[in-house]
């Protein structure tokens, strides 16, 4: 089979299964001229045209500032395809890698990466554009699951796609499900241009390293390159120990528990509803803020393995905010919220020392706060209907 058609399988297959691609999408298509960009180009085109849904694509290319960039190849080949390539000056980007760069071998890829990520996503915002295609596939998401294993300590990759709320763009990866050696058989075949990569640190990153080994895998053990592929949307077959996470805060069975699954977020937003607005009467809309949530690391407080309180934390303005401390009324006055509470602030400082954790504490608790060493800061204030002042402690 003909490298397009096994690529555009994948592509309709990535987009029917993560909901990729809609009605009137208007997508920019970072174009860097290597051979997966070019491909994830050439491809789209041809995508518009049997997929039955009305989109358009903006291919565009960032001039970074690299020595020897030039355009000229990838302005003649969109030109073939009836697209007109858009250039966007981005210089300055080279010139704060180099001085980011400092002592390390090469330039801070990862400084980079952001970097493009925000200079394409302003060309879309300013061209009226709602998502940018990204040309990440399949093998680029097995290596950065991987980098971030070995390197990172989290088992992670890139998503199918990703949505930015302050500048409301989406991020898509079309080819997700792509084969790398596919991409590579349609280059050939359609004799499509690609340019040679400007980038210094080209071909000897950490990434190469990590293609290098699975590579070697690959061929040992043959059924891993489609295993490690299907594992990572095999939700049906996850199995790891973060569910099963126990945090001891003493031997009479109180702890603080991750919320991982869906069944400890339900217990969480339950205790809150109990307590905040029920109890409280916070208004639903000022308790469960949707941004919030998706920004906190939150917790269960429980004492034998039943919830009875909730607490989350997140960084802002380089502080460690708690928030959300909530003990059932059944179980106060025993001392659990004040030993839970003192807990989770050791263990914040103990994985980020040294830092400040700060939170807005209700007014009649700051004598509560107090003794565990946290000061007041400022006037108090109303929030949610309710008076609060900012207490802080740094470790």
């Amino acid at each position: 089979m003909k490298a397009i058609r096994t690529i555009l399988a994948c592509i309709r297959n990535a987009d029917k299964t993560y909901n990729l691609i809609q009605h009137g999408d208007k997508i920019v298509i970072g174009l860097s001229g290597g051979k997966d960009s070019v491909a994830l180009t050439y491809a789209l085109s041809l995508y518009q045209k049997f997929s039955h849904t009305d989109f358009k694509i903006q291919p565009v290319m960032l001039d970074l500032g690299f020595p020897g960039f030039n355009p000229y190849e990838m302005n003649k080949f969109c030109e073939s395809l009836g697209l007109k390539l858009l250039v966007s000056d981005n210089t300055d980007v080279y010139k704060i890698l180099q001085i980011q760069q400092k002592d390390a071998k090469h330039l801070p890829c990862s400084i980079c990466s952001r970097m493009k990520k925000a200079a394409i996503n302003k060309v879309a915002k300013e061209i009226g554009f709602n998502k940018v295609a990204f040309a990440h596939h399949a093998d680029d998401a097995i290596e950065t699951l991987l980098m971030n294993e070995i390197y990172g300590a989290r088992i992670a990759t890139f998503s199918p796609k990703m949505h930015l709320e302050r500048a409301d763009i989406e991020f898509i990866r079309p080819l997700l499900i792509v084969r790398e050696n596919d991409i590579t058989r349609l280059i050939k075949e359609e004799n499509l241009p690609v340019c040679s990569s400007h980038c210094p640190a080209d071909k000897t990153t950490t990434r190469e390293d990590i293609k290098s080994f699975l590579n070697d895998l690959y061929h040992k053990i043959p059924a891993s390159k489609d295993n490690f592929l299907t594992m990572l949307s095999n939700y049906e077959r996850e199995d790891v120990w973060g569910n099963e996470i126990y945090h001891q805060i003493n031997s009479n069975g109180l702890c603080l528990k991750p919320v991982v699954s869906a069944m400890d977020a339900m217990k969480m937003l339950d205790i809150r509803h109990k307590v905040f607005v029920d109890e409280q009467n916070i208004k639903y809309e000022d308790e469960f803020i949707e941004n919030e949530e998706k920004e906190a690391k939150s917790f269960l407080i429980t004492l034998n393995e039943t919830p009875i309180g909730t607490i989350r934390y997140r960084f802002i303005n380089n502080e460690y905010k708690l928030e959300r401390f909530a003990i059932l009324k059944e179980y106060r006055g025993k001392g659990y919220g004040k030993e839970a509470f003192n807990y989770f602030a050791e263990f914040i400082a103990a994985k980020y020392n040294p830092c400040t954790i700060s939170f807005n504490a209700q007014e009649y608790l700051i004598d509560f706060y107090k003794e565990l060493g946290f000061i007041t800061e400022g006037d108090i204030f109303l929030e949610a209907g309710i008076k609060h002042i900012k207490m802080k402690k740094t470790y």
